[in-house]
């Protein structure tokens, strides 16, 4: 018995080894990329801050790429008068046909709320833009902004509540980020000539340095590495691999409905002034949300 309980033990390991789950530490997991000292890692690597003033804004990168994952970060947004600023915190992989993810938050006048923005790229096209306001305010704590990337969709959730499905549609044609390995980045950065009421509303600098703030990074995902997932089909499939099969419940599609309903504020696929041609063919999807 004893033997056997060690072979089940290894097995245990071996599965749980599939998946690279990191309840991470920056220091670990993320490099400081740009801003001149202006992206900081803190409190022994639990807190991570990018500024940005007038002369700079900041960023940082995953130390890893992944393909495919179940991906949560806590973020604390810049308070008071962020209009002009964005903060984006999304997946890419590189170069000019390359796949992304996208969390974008607009910043705005104080008392007016922020504009979550969300998009996918595949193969270098993107245009599918969908924005939502959020039924908190996203600058007095930490709130949960999660990715579930998987082959068949991508779900966006926000403190685990969906709030927008992207299916796999290639098979009418519409490419589906699944072959490019993605880094994990985020920025903070001046966009006053687009990011608020178009442009309209520009920077305050007399409120800078603008923070926001990470912590609670979580990785459940597929590690890329030297040409090889860490995830593979010849190996046991874990407990902590269901997210690469999960499909949203009738729950969750209720959840994501009533988001949809009162806080999404533009839809590409609703948006035919935009495309006079016809709209996006996954839009015919009646649930693609």
């Amino acid at each position: 018995m004893a033997s056997s309980s060690v072979v089940l033990l290894l097995l245990s390991l071996l599965a749980s080894s599939i998946m690279a789950a990191s309840a991470a530490n920056f220091y670990q997991d993320f490099d400081l990329t740009w801003g001149d000292g202006r992206s900081k890692i803190l409190n022994n690597g639990d807190l991570l801050t990018l500024s940005l003033d007038k002369s700079s804004g900041s960023g940082f990168q995953s130390k890893s790429q992944y393909l495919f994952g179940n991906i949560d970060m806590q973020l604390k947004l810049v308070p008071g008068n962020s209009a002009g600023t964005v903060t984006a915190y999304y997946l890419s992989s590189q170069g000019p046909t390359h796949d992304e993810i996208d969390f974008e938050f607009l910043g705005n006048l104080s008392g007016d709320p922020y504009i979550l923005h969300t998009n996918v790229f595949g193969q270098g096209k993107g245009n599918r833009e969908q924005q939502f306001f959020l039924w908190f305010d996203p600058t007095a704590d930490f709130h949960t902004y999660s990715l579930l990337w998987n082959p068949q969709r991508i779900i966006f959730s926000v403190d685990g509540t969906p709030i927008r499905e992207f299916k796999n549609s290639e098979s009418i044609g519409v490419p589906f980020p699944k072959n490019q390995p993605m880094r994990i980045y985020s920025s903070l950065w001046n966009a006053d000539d687009w990011a608020t009421r178009g442009g309209l509303v520009k920077t305050d600098w007399t409120h800078a340095p603008f923070t926001a703030s990470y912590r609670n990074f979580n990785a459940n995902a597929c590690v890329w590495s030297s040409g090889a997932s860490s995830c593979t089909s010849s190996q046991s499939p874990s407990e902590n691999s269901e997210w690469l099969s999960q499909e949203m419940d009738s729950t969750s599609q209720e959840r994501m409905k009533w988001v949809q309903k009162n806080y999404m504020i533009y839809n590409y696929c609703t948006d035919t002034k935009r495309f006079p041609q016809g709209l996006p063919p996954e839009c015919a999807n009646a649930n693609q949300s």
